[in-house]
């Protein structure tokens, strides 16, 4: 699905209103604001909305006017000399249903006196359109909103966020729940404003598909359920063990022999068919003690030349590679692992060790079927340009793929994956993944992905959205004290949890 900034989803949403109407476009919106107000907050106590002065504002109007007039409802709105027709549509009915309201107070008393009782507190106080700090004037709503003890639905984004960027103000609606509008936000997806839109729904309001996709500018996309699991290679009911994927390995050393375990153990359990590991010669006991289902085989720090020929002959047996994980940092290593690389033909994923050695030449990457996978820390080193400023990744990401030509999956709470055309943000990433290892065995999945034909990028893709639905489950049964090899092990089970799209709501992404 693409992800829109705030001016694309202008455009975008001036080409449905061209086509149903904006009142038509608000109605539903309320429709879809309305339904996840009612999941949130089932019982009788009050909504309460605090609305701006735009449609962001407008959109509260139209959400209260869908809710039975049983419940009781209340909006405080900012004064405002112009509105626009589509709002004055929804004020009217949703007046006419018996919404109380009133002047959005100015004092912390006042507000906190609006809060309490409330069942859910509704924030429209200013939508996508705004770059700025909110005014002084709405600073105490805003302080109100996030002292009380009630859930917060945010319609569109949490006030204080920029719905382009994910830069977020000094004041900023913490949100339960975020109801974005026609099209997902980008900024809602990416740090740091990630913390403040809790989990995000994608509120279905009639802007086609076709609509969304015209809009000029920078892309950006992310994955849901289903587009991931059409992604996701699926066995032929004729397969062998080779031809369901047989991922080479190349990973591991004395002082970190489980990289190498994780790593395989990601390929297994992605539905490789068959995983070879090679290992320096003094660390193969060690693996094959973990090791059952997949051949350990060794080389030889000693005789650089005769190692590169033996992992060349071990690639003519295989369909992928994943390289890095544990393996050592001497000078041998090093050239065995740019000599080989230099004449590898086939699509690999490096991670990890990788990157000392590459961290120079990166040009042995260019023109090569490579995905490589850093952290923050280690593309700071690969990047040569230091640490990576808060706000900047998707630009420092953009800036390296386009000199270097390496797709690249930068690692964090929201991954970003970059191969010159497209940026995808991953949605499935939680603080379950945050524990020794979880990268060993995402390379695995990733090389498990390419050795079954995807493509570098859309093997970082699938293979994160998988890594990020495996960590979810694990945390569920284990809600403390998750590991790697939890998440390789709940890699199967985790497809179960996959939806099929909701209406008028769908989830993007979770808390």
């Amino acid at each position: 699905m693409r992800l829109l900034t705030a001016e694309q989803m202008r455009a975008a949403d001036a080409l449905a209103a061209e086509r149903v109407g904006a009142t038509e476009l608000m109605r539903r919106a309320g429709v879809a604001v309305a339904e996840a107000a009612l999941r949130i907050a089932p019982v009788r106590e009050p909504l309460v909305a605090f609305a701006g002065p735009g449609n962001n504002g407008g959109d509260a109007f139209a959400a209260f006017a869908e809710i039975d007039r049983s419940r009781e409802r209340i909006i405080y709105a900012t004064p405002t000399s112009r509105i626009s027709e589509a709002r004055g549509d929804a004020e009217a009915r949703a007046r006419a249903s018996g919404v109380e309201v009133r002047p959005l107070p100015q004092d912390a008393r006042r507000l906190e006196e609006a809060t309490r009782g409330a069942g859910l507190l509704v924030d429209a106080l200013l939508g996508t359109g705004t770059h700025s700090e909110p005014s002084a004037e709405l600073a105490p709503a805003i302080d109100a909103i996030n002292a009380a003890s009630v859930p917060v639905l945010a319609i569109d984004i949490p006030t204080g966020v920029d719905a382009s960027s994910g830069a977020v103000s000094a004041k900023t609606v913490h949100a339960a729940v975020t109801v974005t509008l026609g099209a997902p936000k980008v900024g809602l997806l990416l740090d740091p404003a990630r913390e403040f839109c809790g989990t995000v729904y994608l509120g279905h309001i009639g802007i086609l598909p076709q609509e969304i996709d015209s809009v000029e500018g920078d892309r950006f996309e992310a994955l849901d359920d289903r587009e991931f699991l059409a992604l996701l290679p699926k066995r032929a009911v004729d397969a062998d063990k080779r031809s369901a994927g047989a991922p080479l390995v190349l990973a591991g050393s004395a002082q970190f022999p489980g990289a190498a375990v994780l790593c395989a153990l990601g390929a297994a359990r992605a539905g490789a068919g068959y995983v070879t590991v090679a290992t320096p010669d003094n660390v193969a006991i060690l693996l094959r003690t973990h090791l059952i289902e997949q051949v350990v085989v060794t080389f030889s720090e000693s005789d650089v030349a005769q190692s590169i020929d033996a992992l060349l002959d071990l690639a003519n047996h295989s369909s992928a590679v994943a390289l890095g994980p544990g393996l050592g940092l001497s000078d041998a290593i090093g050239e065995i692992v740019r000599g080989y690389v230099e004449r590898l033909q086939l699509p690999f994923v490096a991670d990890a060790s990788a990157f000392f050695h590459f961290a120079k030449q990166l040009e042995l990457l260019r023109g090569k079927r490579a995905l490589i996978t850093p952290h923050e820390r280690e593309f700071a080193r690969l990047s040569g340009e230091g640490t990576v400023a808060p706000g900047t990744r998707v630009t420092r990401l953009r800036s390296f793929v386009e000199r270097t030509g390496v797709t690249t999956l930068l690692k964090g709470r929201a991954t970003l994956i970059f191969d010159g055309t497209t940026m995808h943000v991953n949605v499935t990433g939680s603080a379950a993944l945050a524990t020794a290892g979880t990268g060993d065995v995402l390379s695995g999945i990733i090389g498990t992905l390419l050795a079954q034909g995807l493509a570098p990028v859309d093997a970082a893709r699938a293979g994160a959205y998988w890594h990020g639905l495996a960590g979810r489950y694990a945390s569920r049964l284990r809600p403390v004290g998750v590991i790697a090899r939890d998440i390789a092990d709940a890699l199967g089970a985790s497809l179960d949890d996959t939806r099929a799209a909701e209406s008028p709501l769908s989830v993007i992404a979770e808390a």
